[in-house]
């Protein structure tokens, strides 16, 4: 049958078109079809994101997302090498302003060690001599830490999977999902398709897609948008590295860093400020249903209440530009309002649980047709490639899926 597929992958970002090409490197003559709401791959989250190959600093030792993250990095660079496309290992550095950043720093040190990475402890002469325009008390460099297009990526991968066989549908919108026992059948806009299992990797709309399959999901997703500024251009050459403020262990976000792009420009961000609407990318966008759902959501509320007084700091930085200036003055002074400029804005979908706490690891639920990854946090672009091969783990391991 035309519609009729071994494996159908929801979502063409990166974690998709992994997961859709590891898919046929392990099940050589399946069948595998890809389903994109989009006209293109990666244009929600993998596309909106500050395109950094990440080393994996801060992540729990033993953790998914240290694992995936120190074997995506090397597996990212690979990929880039055998096809040709441009990537950047220019480093990081986390920058200490102060004592109490300098002392937050030794934990990372620590960190570091557990995760078995390589670095480098700079005191404020070494940190001056490898950034002149960035001021500091101390801090870490970590070669490994590089830039790419991960929209790049993704239209190569899903050139592979159409090179190897597979379908790549854009433009395809799922709508229902009906699970039966020895078929999975997934409604589009653009008709009906079946498979013999599906693995959704939705983002933004991957608690929809469990209730779709007829479950009540543990969590709800909970869109937050994460605003940057770009530098003008006699500013493309204010660092050499990235630069990353030492993180706040009571915050959920890493805070606002400069970031060369592989494009040569520089982007300040980001904030992280509550979204209105799922896929909404401007202050301005609302969607009344999205917003309905999250206000009814307890957990929301208790994460809210939870993290009030950051909350309402950067829901300010985002409407007023000097308090998000002042966040990236501390360690790059000469910097001013002038400066900044508007630059796209990402959503990054992050997984809630009732009691408020946000899921701070990769996260799946599983039927017997099908697989959907809940939670795929930063830095789950680095990560892709182990993530799509443990999750093709896990499909060899279900019974009738294979």
């Amino acid at each position: 049958m035309q519609n009729q597929y071994d494996y159908i992958v929801v979502g063409g970002g990166i974690l998709g078109l992994s997961t859709a090409r590891q898919l046929q490197q392990r099940f050589p003559g399946k069948r595998v079809l890809v389903l994109e709401k989009e006209p293109a791959p990666a244009r929600h989250q993998t596309g909106h994101n500050s395109g950094v190959i990440h080393a994996g600093v801060y992540y729990k030792p033993g953790s998914l997302k240290a694992r995936f993250c120190k074997a995506g990095n090397a597996a990212t660079k690979a990929f880039c090498r055998e096809h040709d496309i441009p990537f950047d290992e220019c480093g990081k550095l986390l920058v200490a302003t102060n004592e109490v950043e300098l002392e937050r720093m030794q934990g990372l040190i620590g960190r570091c060690a557990e995760n078995e990475l390589s670095i480098e402890v700079l005191d404020a002469d070494q940190l001056k001599a490898r950034e002149p325009n960035i001021t500091g008390v101390g801090g870490i460099f970590v070669p490994s830490t590089g830039i790419v297009s991960y929209t790049r990526i993704c239209e190569k991968m899903a050139e592979l999977v159409e090179a190897e066989g597979g379908d790549v549908r854009f433009g395809t919108e799922v709508r229902a999902i009906n699970e039966q026992p020895d078929q999975i059948r997934v409604d589009t806009s653009q008709g009906e398709f079946t498979g013999g299992f599906m693995v959704a990797c939705a983002g933004l709309m991957s608690d929809r897609i469990v209730r779709m399959l007829g479950q009540t999901p543990a969590f709800k997703i909970i869109p937050f948008r994460g605003e940057y500024f770009l530098l003008p251009p006699q500013h493309n050459g204010i660092v050499n590295h990235l630069i990353y403020p030492i993180p706040d262990p009571d915050l959920p976000f890493l805070g606002v860093h400069l970031t060369r792009m592989i494009d040569g420009t520089v982007t300040v961000g980001p904030n992280a400020v509550l979204a209105f609407k799922r896929e909404g990318y401007r202050k301005t966008d609302i969607s009344l249903k999205d917003t309905a759902e999250m206000l009814m959501y307890p957990g929301l509320l208790k994460m809210l209440a939870r993290n009030l007084r950051p909350g309402l700091m950067e829901m300010k930085n985002s409407l007023f530009r000097r308090g998000y200036l002042e966040q990236v003055r501390k360690y790059c002074p000469q910097l001013t309002l002038d400066d900044l400029s508007p630059y796209p804005a990402g959503v990054r979908a992050q997984a809630v649980a009732p009691d408020g706490s946000l899921v701070d690891d990769f996260l799946f639920v599983q039927s017997s047709r099908s697989l959907v990854v809940c939670n795929a946090p930063s830095p789950a672009a680095t990560s892709a490639i182990p993530i799509g091969e443990h999750i093709v783990d896990r499909v060899s391991e279900q019974p009738g899926a294979v």
